[in-house]
């Protein structure tokens, strides 16, 4: 219920009113039945853009720390989160990659739409990373068609770090649903994985036109925080 009054009441006409998104292409999400709907992450924003646009409700993993917060503030983040038909989902290692992707198929099972960014996290840089293969394990395993979605302006609305999003012209589109069903039966041989997950990266790429990185954004993250922590603890003595 909360959902819809946030959608329909709360939250989507005010989005609707600062951003003005241009939709494209929403006539690819499928008016009924199982669907997941795969995107690229840029922002914070993503979460409620993307549901106040579609027809119909969408349910997405979301990550566990937006639950599990301390204080007042994360009691009222946690509460908006589950109010709003949001799942957990905890991305500390491979059992619990495995406990998404139970939860995912359990959206699937009941023919909504799931949401999902296979990057796994939001893009620090704008660019795109390399997808993850969960998506792909859910839609050969679930036999239902990935919509690839591209989130266009949001990285400048609301870019890491801002709290508030600033005004900035938004395109959410959404390109044709992709087929594995070639795929079937076939959802534990890693190079299948691996081959449908990069079909759906390169669809939200052509949709998008951010650059590509070839690696996983958390990887990538990792490797710039440490450099940046020894570059605090050893910093470059000035030339003489």
């Amino acid at each position: 219920m909360f959902y819809y009054v946030l959608k329909y009441v709360l939250l989507g006409p005010l989005l609707r009113l600062v951003f003005r998104p241009r939709i494209e292409g929403l006539d690819h999400v499928p008016a009924s039945g199982a669907a997941i709907v795969a995107g690229n992450h840029l922002s914070f924003s993503d979460h409620f853009l993307m549901p106040a646009v579609l027809r119909r409700r969408i349910t997405f993993l979301a990550k566990a720390e937006y639950f599990t917060g301390p204080g007042l503030k994360g009691r009222l983040t946690a509460f908006f989160f589950r109010s709003a038909g949001q799942i957990p989902v905890d991305r500390s290692g491979k059992e619990a990659g495995q406990a998404a992707i139970r939860e995912g198929l359990g959206v699937l099972g009941k023919d909504e739409l799931l949401g999902i960014y296979p990057e796994g996290t939001r893009s620090h840089d704008g660019r795109l990373y390399k997808g993850k293969v969960g998506v792909a394990v859910m839609a050969l395993r679930a036999g239902v068609p990935v919509v690839p979605c591209a989130m266009i302006g949001t990285f400048e609305a609301q870019p890491p770090g801002r709290k508030i999003p600033k005004v900035h012209p938004v395109v959410i589109r959404f390109g044709e649903p992709l087929d594995f069903s070639r795929y079937a039966g076939m959802e534990s041989e890693k190079a299948v994985l691996r081959a449908a997950t990069d079909e759906i990266m390169y669809a939200i790429l052509s949709l998008s036109g951010q650059e590509y990185v070839d690696r996983y954004a958390a990887d990538v993250k990792a490797e710039e925080a440490q450099k940046a922590a020894q570059g605090r603890r050893f910093p470059r003595l000035p030339h003489r």
